[in-house]
């Protein structure tokens, strides 16, 4: 069955939306920390990992946590996890910022199928994506801050990453949230700029979409016979002339996207 799942990040809440109607978000969990993101736990219809508060966490519907490791506890600026996602192999990759935005304090995380969380990148600043190819060899990341998209490559056993290209340097936006499609493009919520961009595996733009809001967040791609784009959007900021801000969106795109992938325990 199709489902879409998003999270508020400062208020803690996993919602579902119907992606068969407009109406209102059903609230599935609420936490008492915040919540960047998650991806589901395979086998389950109930449980996802989640990046949360300073960590990584399995989450059960309700919000019951059972904390893998909290890996930013350490970190002497006050930090918290941000995006994330699973990949095709069913690793769990997230990643860290600064709460108040400084430079370089946040980090991206691997959490391997035996619950082991390793820190894979430092010096970032606002974490979001990742994303993958459908052979999950070729990761994504974007640091926000830095307009900035890099591509990796990513090794099938080990989930190594090495070959860090640059695939697109924003000079005055920001991209944020992204998801890959059948196509391999790329699809890329652009915060500021009420736009979601599609680019070419050789970093070209190939489609613009624009959105009614000013701060779409992320994206998600659903569908085989009628594929739709989901997008996410932040209301933080913004004063009430932008109605729709913090409104998820739904959208025909003529290309299709893959499930999400899950994580895989043990």
């Amino acid at each position: 069955m199709d489902r879409v799942v998003v999270v508020d990040i400062p208020t803690g809440r996993l919602l579902e939306a119907d992606p068969r109607k407009p109406g209102p978000l059903r609230q599935l969990a609420k936490l008492d920390v915040t919540l960047g993101a998650v991806a589901p736990l395979a086998g389950t219809d109930d449980a996802w990992i989640a990046a949360c508060g300073t960590g990584i966490a399995l989450l059960r519907v309700g919000g019951r946590l059972e904390w893998l490791d909290k890996p930013e506890d350490g970190n002497p600026v006050r930090t918290r996890m941000n995006d994330a996602c699973a990949d095709p192999t069913g690793r769990f990759w997230a990643g860290s910022m600064a709460v108040d935005f400084t430079p370089d304090a946040g980090s991206l995380y691997r959490v391997d199928r035996d619950g082991t969380v390793t820190r894979v990148l430092d010096g970032v600043t606002i974490s979001n994506g990742p994303a993958f190819d459908a052979a999950g060899t070729t990761m994504y990341f974007t640091d926000t801050a830095r307009g900035r998209i890099d591509r990796f490559h990513v090794d099938p056993e080990s989930g190594a990453l090495s070959g860090r290209k640059l695939f697109v340097q924003m000079n005055r936006e920001n991209p944020d949230g992204m998801a890959v499609d059948d196509e391999d493009h790329v699809w890329v919520a652009v915060w500021g700029s009420s736009e979601v961009r599609r680019y070419r595996p050789d970093g070209t733009l190939a489609d613009t979409v624009r959105v009614p809001t000013r701060q779409p967040s992320s994206v998600c791609l659903m569908g085989r016979e009628q594929p739709r784009m989901f997008v996410t959007s932040a209301a933080t900021g913004l004063d009430a002339s932008d109605e729709l801000a913090g409104a998820v969106f739904a959208m025909p795109t003529g290309v299709r996207g893959r499930p999400a992938d899950a994580f895989r325990m043990g």
